[in-house]
């Protein structure tokens, strides 16, 4: 634990306190990703995401590695045009290369269920509020 009598302590408890503000910052409405989009198994329903709701299939709702739980984002096939907007409430995927997980009706909307994998462009539409 640091010392937060001393200067180099208050600095410390700084750094720690506005870190995450200002890598939240740097991300806004409009801040764009390219990669490929995955969907969850069925295994997962029901389960916990990150954000402690239970998973739900039939939601529209997404996992991303570090966009701000919370996070509205449109998430556009490459191929097609289909959008979507989904709900960031967990984290991955974790597997090289992919941007974002996507609840299954998500991507059957996008018409991704026979192919899996597909390329698509996901943009930040709004953060989530900020509760005090």
């Amino acid at each position: 634990m640091p010392n937060f009598s001393s200067s180099a302590g208050v600095l410390a408890l700084l750094l720690l306190l506005f870190l995450p503000l200002a890598a939240v910052a740097k991300v806004g409405p409009g801040h764009t990703e390219n990669g490929i989009a995955s969907f969850y198994h069925d295994r997962f329903h029901g389960r916990k995401t990150a954000n402690g709701e239970r998973f739900d299939q039939s939601a529209y709702t997404a996992a991303h590695k570090t966009l701000p739980l919370g996070t509205t984002v449109r998430v556009t096939r490459v191929d097609n045009g289909k959008s979507i907007l989904v709900r960031i409430n967990d984290r991955g995927p974790f597997k090289k290369g992919r941007v974002i997980d996507l609840s299954r009706r998500a991507a059957r909307d996008l018409g991704m269920i026979e192919k899996g994998l597909v390329k698509v462009k996901v943009e930040v539409v709004r953060l989530p509020v900020r509760k005090i």
